[in-house]
């Protein structure tokens, strides 16, 4: 049974952590194939938006402690900043459906993703310094940028337990959704996000990343560029035509 599964429908690609057993606890397996998954990914001209979720009743328990410390590798195998969904190198959203359980390396991985929905069965559990390690996986930096630094310290060290709605009200997540209509929905989301002009999309995100660390200068200088570039694309050229004609646009990303 393979510890990653994809399926592909139409331009969307979703990704499934498969050890339902553990609750899609991280493997050394799993964080190798999750990261040939998401460069190949990032090098598809035939995808849009990809969902990221977990088989059965759990998103990702995070690491799994008991192949770490039988590796000698406590705390888990970081990942390589070479993975491109790690290191933010995606030019296309990612969805975390969060299916269960999110906790440790799984609230990272949800946290990394660019929009966050839950089941209204989801928890979100930081768990690190429960176990008197510290947070991983990019969480400090995913989770401080999503809640700023107060609440995500606070959080971190208290180890609370997050349930959907809360997560909803702290703005971890944009939507929950009950479980019997999880999986359309998230498919329905998807399309949306596919239907949209993909080469603006990525360029958004790619302000917004840049904007973090940029003086006002930079990112005005890097909004013309990307501007100009956008301008120039068959996309704009629908984009206009369809406000004009008063019609839906049909957005091809080029």
């Amino acid at each position: 049974m393979a510890v990653v599964e994809t399926e592909r429908h139409g331009h969307i690609l979703v990704v499934r952590m498969n050890r339902p057993e553990r609750l899609n606890a991280l493997s050394h397996e799993m964080r190798t194939r999750l990261a040939e998954t998401w460069t190949e990914f990032r090098r598809s001209e035939r995808f849009e938006v990809a969902i990221f979720t977990g088989t059965g009743r759990g998103f990702c328990a995070g690491e799994d402690m008991k192949e770490s410390l039988e590796r000698g590798k406590p705390g888990g195998q970081r990942p390589a900043i070479e993975d491109p969904f790690m290191s933010g190198a995606l030019e296309k959203p990612v969805i975390a459906a969060v299916n269960g359980p999110a906790a440790g390396a799984g609230l990272s991985f949800a946290c990394a993703c660019d929009v966050r929905v839950a089941s209204d069965a989801a928890t979100f559990v930081p768990g690190f310094v429960g176990i008197g390690l510290v947070p991983d996986s990019g969480g400090t930096w995913f989770i401080h940028r999503l809640l700023g630094f107060a609440r995500a310290f606070e959080w971190m060290c208290a180890n609370t337990r997050l349930s959907a709605a809360e997560a909803l009200d702290w703005g971890l997540v944009s939507e929950v959704i009950p479980s019997d209509g999880f999986a359309s929905r998230v498919a329905e989301l998807a399309a949306e996000w596919a239907a949209r002009p993909t080469l603006a999309v990525g360029r958004t995100k790619q302000l917004f990343e840049h904007a973090f660390a940029a003086s006002l200068e930079e990112q005005l200088a890097l909004e013309a560029e990307l501007q100009q570039a956008s301008v120039g694309t068959a996309d704009f050229r629908e984009g206009v035509g369809a406000f004009l004609e008063k019609r839906p646009p049909t957005f091809t990303g080029t």
